[in-house]
C-alpha cells in the first residue's frame, strides 16, 4: 500500500513521540516535513528524524503532503486545522479539536463539504487496555452498566512542563487537557452522552513554574480557567457518570488513591486503566467476590500515539471509516465546551442531538469489535459503522 505523506506542524514536547512512531512503528506513514513558528524547533526535530524543515506556509503549499498533523498549542488548533483544510489537506490534530464550539462545528462542516478527512486525538481508546474493557462490556461480564465514576486528580503541569503557562490560559485547563481522554473513553465504552451538568472553580489565582527545563522557572503566572471541575454525564443508555478533573492536588495523578474510571454494572464492576495510556491493568469484580485482573488481550499496549493518525491514513487509502473521527471529536467537544457542556454556561440541558455519534468509533455498545490485519491475523479493534475493516499494520507492535 502507498505511504501517506505526513507534514507535522508544531514541534514541541509531544511531537517527538509522534515523529518516532511515524518513522519507526507505522510503515504506511512517512514524515516528510516539520514546521513550527520557531524555525529552530522545526530544524531540530527534522534533523532528529531525517526529514525537511519548512515554514508553515511552505508546508501547507507542498503538493506532496497528504495529511497535516497539527500539534500546535490548543488555542491554535482551529486556525491551523482550517488553514490546512483550505489548502486541500486532510488533517489529524492533537486534542482538543477546537477551544470554541463554533470553530469545531465549522471545521467539521468544511471538511465534510470538501470531502477531506478530519480526525483528532486521543487515540488511547484504540489501545489494548481500553479495547479489553470494551470486549468485557460486550461480553456482558458486568451486566448492564448503570453508573460510573471517573477521576483525574493531579498536581498541575507547572511541576514538570517546560512551558506550563498555556495550560492555564483560555482553551486549556484540566477539562480541555484531560477531558478528551476521559470523555472519549466513556463514549467508546458506554455510548453517547445525552446531557451534562458541570461546575468548576479557580482554586489558586496564580501558579509558579517549577521545572528546571522552563525558561521562566520560579516565575508566577495567572490562572484564567477553572482548575477543579466536576460534572455529571447522563449517557444515552441511562447510565450516570460522575467525572472530576483537577490540577489542584499535591501529587501526580498516577499516585492518586482514586480510580481512573470504575464502571458499575448489574452483575459487577470494571476498573478501567489510565486513559492517557494504551496498556492495562484491567480488573473486574463480580458480585461480592474480590477483584481479579483480566489479561490485556488486544494489541497496541505501548505508547502508540499516532495510531489514530495511522487509522485515518488507512481510511484515506481505502475509503473505509476511521475511528478517531470528526463526528466523535465533535461530540466530545460538545460535552466539554457546548452551551450545555461541562464548561458551558447553561447546565442540565441535553447535548445537541445532531452532534451525537451514530455508530461511529465504537460509540454503540453491543455491536462487537473486530478487524483484520493486512497479514490476515485477527485483532480486536474499536467498532466501526461498517463492521470489519483494516488498519495500518506495518511495523505494528505485536499483541
Amino acid at each position: 500500500m502507498k505511504q501517506s505523506k505526513i507534514g507535522m506542524i508544531g514541534c514541541g514536547m509531544i511531537s517527538e513521540v509522534y515523529a518516532k512512531n511515524i518513522t519507526e512503528r507505522f510503515g504506511d506513514l512517512q514524515l516528510v516535513a516539520c514546521a513550527d513558528l520557531r524555525m529552530e524547533a522545526a530544524q531540530a526535530r527534522a534533523e532528529q528524524f531525517g526529514t525537511k524543515a519548512m515554514t508553515v506556509d511552505e508546508l501547507l503549499a507542498d503538493p506532496d503532503i497528504d495529511i497535516v498533523l497539527n500539534l500546535t498549542i490548543p488555542d491554535q488548533h482551529a486556525a491551523v486545522s482550517m488553514a490546512a483544510l483550505k489548502a486541500g489537506k486532510n488533517v489529524y490534530s492533537e486534542k482538543p479539536l477546537a477551544i470554541h464550539m463554533q470553530d469545531a462545528k465549522e471545521l467539521v462542516e468544511y471538511a465534510k463539504a470538501h470531502n477531506l478527512l478530519l480526525g483528532t486525538a486521543p487515540d488511547t481508546f484504540m489501545g489494548g487496555g481500553l479495547q479489553t474493557c470494551r470486549q468485557l462490556l460486550d461480553a456482558d461480564t458486568i451486566g448492564t452498566p448503570i453508573a460510573a465514576q471517573a477521576f483525574m486528580m493531579s498536581r498541575g503541569p507547572e511541576a514538570f512542563h517546560p512551558n506550563p503557562k498555556f495550560f492555564y490560559e483560555e482553551g486549556a485547563g484540566p477539562v480541555l487537557d484531560w477531558g478528551p481522554y476521559y470523555i472519549t473513553a466513556l463514549v467508546s465504552l458506554l455510548g453517547s452522552v445525552k446531557s451534562v451538568v458541570g461546575r468548576g472553580k479557580i482554586t489558586y489565582p496564580e501558579r509558579t513554574a517549577k521545572s528546571p527545563r522552563c525558561p521562566y522557572q520560579g516565575q508566577q503566572f495567572p490562572v484564567e480557567v477553572p482548575t477543579y471541575v466536576t460534572g455529571i454525564l447522563t449517557m444515552e443508555s441511562g447510565a450516570l457518570v460522575n467525572l472530576t478533573i483537577s490540577f489542584d492536588m499535591q501529587f501526580a495523578y498516577w499516585d492518586s488513591d482514586m480510580p481512573y474510571l470504575t464502571i458499575y454494572g448489574s452483575k459487577g464492576s470494571l476498573n478501567v486503566p489510565d486513559m492517557n495510556k494504551f496498556e492495562g491493568p484491567v480488573t473486574v469484580r463480580r458480585g461480592d467476590a474480590p477483584a481479579e485482573e483480566v489479561p490485556v488481550n488486544s494489541p497496541y499496549t505501548e505508547n502508540c500515539r499516532g495510531l489514530g493518525l495511522a487509522d485515518m491514513a488507512h481510511a484515506l487509502q481505502t475509503g473505509k471509516a476511521y475511528r478517531p473521527s470528526a463526528e466523535l471529536s465533535l461530540h466530545v467537544t460538545e460535552v466539554m465546551l457546548g452551551r450545555t457542556g461541562i464548561c458551558g454556561k447553561r447546565q442540565g440541558i441535553p447535548v445537541d442531538h445532531h452532534l451525537r455519534p451514530s455508530g461511529s468509533a465504537g460509540c454503540r455498545r453491543g455491536s462487537g469489535i473486530a478487524a483484520i490485519t493486512e497479514e490476515g491475523t485477527t485483532h480486536d479493534r474499536p467498532q466501526l459503522p461498517a463492521g470489519k475493516t483494516k488498519i495500518c499494520h506495518a511495523k505494528a507492535p505485536q499483541p
